[in-house]
C-alpha cells in the first residue's frame, strides 16, 4: 500500500511511501521517511493522523489507525535532537562546576583578601553536600536511569543548563562570600539540616533504583510502582512521584543547614517545576492504568 506524508501545520507534501502493509507500524513509517528524506531521522519525527492530531506511538499499526492505500499521515519536524543521557550529564555538570568555582577560587570572585578569611564549617559542609548531590545525579544518569524517550530538542539544552548552572552560581556566591552569616541556631540547625538532606538523598536514590527495576532493559514497558522491601519506597503509598518529594526534601534540608536565601529560592523554584512534572505524570498514570491507586497524591502526601 502507498501512504502520502504531508507537513503537519501546512499540509504540504513531504514524500510518498510505498511497500507498506496494514501491519506496518509508525516506526516503520519513520524509517521509510528517513530513507527518503535524510534530514528527518526517526527521533526528529512526530507522526500524526491529522493536521492537529496527537502524536502517534511507534507501535501503532496502519490497520489500527484505519489507514488504507492512498491514506495520509502528517509529519511534524521536532528539530535537531540530543540524547537525554547527554542532556542530564550537561545539566548536572554545569551546577557542580559553577558551585565549586566559587568555593575553590574565592580570590577570583571576592578579591585576594578573601583567601585569608576563615570559612565557617557550614560552608565546607554545604560544598560537600552540593558536590555529593550532583555527583550522585551524574552516576545515576550513567548507571541507573532508563529513559522512556530517547531524545529532546537540542534548543532546550541551553535553557536547562542555564537554569541549573545559574542557580549553582547564585547559591555558591552567597554561601562562599566572606560575609556569609552562619546558622542562627548553630550546630543544632546545621546538623538537623544535614541529616534531613542525607535522608532525602538516600530516599531519592531508592526511588530511582525502584523505578529502574520496573522497566526491563531495552523496553519502554510501564508498570504501576509500589513499595518494595526498602522502607524508603513506602512513599509510593502516598505519592506518584516520591523521587520529586525526596528531591525537594533534600534541598529543604540544605536550606535549613546553610541558612542561605538563594538556596531557599532554588528549593521553591524546584518545588514548582517538579510539581508541574508530577501532576503530568500522575494524570498519565491514572489514564493508563485503570487500577491505579486513587488515594495517591502527586508530590506532597495528602495535599498535592
Amino acid at each position: 500500500m502507498e501512504i502520502q506524508v504531508l507537513q503537519a501545520g501546512t499540509g504540504k507534501p513531504v514524500t510518498k511511501l510505498s511497500e507498506l502493509s496494514k501491519t506496518s507500524t509508525i516506526a516503520d513509517v519513520k524509517a521509510k521517511i528517513y530513507k527518503e528524506k535524510r534530514k528527518f531521522y526517526p527521533d526528529r519525527q512526530a507522526i500524526k493522523s491529522s493536521l492537529k492530531g496527537k502524536t502517534l506511538k511507534d507501535d501503532d499499526t496502519l490497520a489500527n489507525l484505519g489507514l488504507s492505500d492512498g491514506g495520509e499521515l502528517y509529519l511534524k519536524d521536532l528539530g535537531p535532537q540530543i540524547r537525554w543521557k547527554l542532556v542530564f550529564l550537561c545539566e548536572y555538570t554545569g551546577p557542580l562546576l559553577a558551585y565549586l568555582f566559587f568555593y575553590l577560587r574565592p580570590a577570583f570572585i571576592y578579591g585576594t583578601e578573601a583567601v585569608n578569611q576563615p570559612m565557617h564549617k557550614a560552608v565546607h559542609i554545604a560544598a560537600a553536600c552540593w558536590t555529593f548531590h550532583y555527583a550522585k545525579r551524574l552516576l545515576e544518569t550513567l548507571f541507573i536511569h532508563r529513559f522512556s524517550h530517547a531524545t529532546m530538542p537540542i534548543r532546550n539544552l541551553f535553557k536547562n543548563v542555564s537554569y541549573y548552572s545559574g542557580f549553582g552560581a547564585y547559591v555558591s556566591y552567597y554561601m562562599n562570600h566572606p560575609l556569609y552569616t552562619p546558622p542562627v541556631y548553630g550546630d543544632v540547625q546545621l546538623y538537623i539540616g544535614l541529616a534531613t538532606f542525607l535522608l532525602n538523598e538516600f530516599g531519592n536514590f531508592s526511588i530511582h533504583l525502584a523505578l529502574r527495576n520496573l522497566r526491563p532493559p531495552g523496553t519502554k514497558e510501564r508498570r504501576i510502582p509500589y513499595p518494595t522491601s526498602n522502607p524508603m519506597t513506602l512513599a509510593f503509598a502516598f505519592v506518584s512521584c516520591p523521587n520529586y518529594t525526596y528531591e525537594v526534601g533534600a534541598w529543604l534540608g540544605f536550606t535549613v543547614m546553610s541558612q542561605c536565601m538563594p538556596a531557599g529560592l532554588f528549593t521553591l523554584a524546584g518545588l514548582y517545576q517538579m510539581a508541574m512534572w508530577a501532576m503530568g505524570k500522575h494524570r498519565n498514570y491514572k489514564k493508563e492504568f485503570s487500577s491505579y491507586p486513587r488515594s495517591r497524591k502527586c508530590i506532597i502526601p495528602f495535599l498535592l
